[in-house]
């Protein structure tokens, strides 16, 4: 199993381009299903997931295509199987993603309850109750979600919380739905009105796509279409982190500072310069140790789950003590055992972390446990005294691009180690 080898103390600086964002990318992918014709996706990044999500498409029988500019042309027009295989499904959650469009498009889906992350519950019962309210017929059998329809009815849903990826799931379907579907109590992550924005390029009719309601009229089909991926602001976020952690002073570009205006406050707290254009976000640290930063989150536009670990690090070596409360999910500390084992102060409770600055972090042996986990490990041994390895690397594979080769080109000692 590969590592990463981290030696620590070096400041980063430098410029960096965005890669693009998974989580955009992976519901875009499963909309394909939705179209007969040919949809072409650029400024894809290079990681497990996006590999998992073609392969799911190509076992059900969809051609695809990489040119030599590494964009994907995807033609779901004749999909022979519409299951959703466990051997594929029990490593990403995000195939849930398939279910809609399969439904929506081919009248029947049979999906592996999914997998991915070990960071608490995220309950798919949010979509298939509405798929439901939209007249599927849902059986839940041997560990797969059995749904058809004849054909999918616009409906009034609320849903009971909060879902990225239910809103997502529930705005593909009804786009091809009979009649009008409104969606209420909707997640409100840039990647939902970026995918209304490529499925609106398809013909679609969706309007408020990142507010609080959000408007589906059916129609009969989808066309192609070509779309960028927009930038990863969880990526960005990271790389900002990391410079944080190091003294850094570094320039992303590609990315649009609006994604992340509650990270760059929280930085600025700590103590950074933060500047930033329309496509790109400038960072100094000018301060030799961080303010500490009480951090809660929440939904977009507040501040992110996705960057919470990483800010456990900045708290850690920073001058006092810092509150971070989780309210996304009941499970998200589990890269803390595996930070005091550096030399973290840091205690939980439920879902709220105390964390007390310390002067050094101390290289070690770590394990990650999930994608930001991982993120955050890392982190923590670039601003860390001796050498750390971080084994289970997969789990960031899943979601940074290269990010060795990023940490490299930045000035981090940092070596991927092979099985």
């Amino acid at each position: 199993m590969e590592k990463l080898l981290i030696k620590g103390g070096n400041t980063l600086s430098g410029k960096i381009t965005c890669s693009g964002a998974k989580n955009a990318a992976l519901p875009m992918i499963a909309s394909t299903i939705l179209s007969d014709e040919e949809v072409t996706l650029t400024n894809l990044p290079y990681l497990q997931d996006i590999t998992t999500m073609f392969e799911l498409l190509g076992s059900m029988g969809a051609d695809i295509l990489l040119d030599e500019n590494m964009n994907f042309t995807i033609k779901s027009n004749n999909l022979k199987d519409i299951e959703a295989r466990y051997e594929l499904v029990k490593t990403m959650r995000a195939s849930i993603l398939v279910l809609g469009p399969l439904v929506a498009k081919y009248g029947k889906a049979r999906i592996a309850l999914p997998g991915g992350c070990a960071i608490g519950s995220r309950p798919v019962n949010y979509h298939l109750d509405s798929l439901e309210q939209m007249g599927a017929k849902i059986i839940l059998k041997n560990g797969y979600i059995e749904a058809s329809a004849k054909k999918l009815k616009g409906a009034n849903i609320r849903f009971d919380g909060v879902t990225v990826t239910g809103t997502e799931n529930l705005m593909m379907a009804a786009t091809l739905a009979e009649g009008e579907t409104i969606l209420t109590n909707v997640a409100r992550e840039p990647e939902v009105a970026d995918l209304a924005e490529m499925l609106n390029s398809m013909g679609a009719k969706i309007d408020g796509a990142g507010s609080e309601k959000i408007r589906i009229q059916g129609v009969e089909k989808l066309n192609g279409t070509v779309f960028k991926i927009p930038a990863d602001r969880i990526e960005a976020g990271t790389y900002l982190a990391a410079a944080a952690v190091t003294n850094g002073d570094i320039e992303i570009d590609g990315i649009n500072p609006n994604r992340l205006m509650k990270v760059i406050e929280k930085l600025k707290n700590s103590g950074a310069n933060v500047d930033f254009d329309e496509d790109s976000i400038s960072f100094q640290m000018k301060n030799d140790v961080p303010d500490p930063v009480d951090i809660t989150t929440a939904p977009f536009p507040e501040f992110p789950t996705d960057m919470q670990a990483q800010f456990s690090v900045i708290n850690a070596i920073s001058s006092g003590t810092a509150n971070i409360y989780e309210t996304i999910f009941e499970n998200r500390f589990m890269h803390i055992l595996e930070l005091n084992r550096m030399g973290c102060d840091i205690s939980v409770n439920g879902n709220h972390a105390i964390i007390k600055g310390v002067k050094s972090l101390y290289g070690a042996e770590v394990m990650a446990t999930d994608l930001r986990a991982s993120a955050s490990l890392i982190l923590a041994g670039l601003c860390a005294k001796g050498e750390t390895v971080v084994d289970r690397i997969y789990h960031i594979d899943r979601g940074y691009e290269r990010i060795e080769e990023k940490l490299s080109y930045l000035g981090a000692n940092i070596v991927r180690l092979p099985s």
